[in-house]
């Protein structure tokens, strides 16, 4: 396996934000629901998915 030092620092800063919460993926969510609303960056969203309809 090749060692990605940018997918590494990833990892790492995944596990310690993990830990600052004591891995609850509730307070996880709820810390980076936080951030996002106090960024100024523009936040996307995907928008609705469609679903097609069969051909007859």
């Amino acid at each position: 396996m090749i060692n990605d030092p940018i997918v590494e620092e990833v990892r790492r800063f995944r596990k310690e934000h993990a830990a600052r919460f004591g891995n609850d993926l509730k307070k996880i969510v709820e810390d980076l629901r936080k951030k996002e609303k106090e960024s100024t960056h523009i936040q996307l969203s995907p928008g609705p998915k469609f679903i097609l309809k069969k051909a007859s």
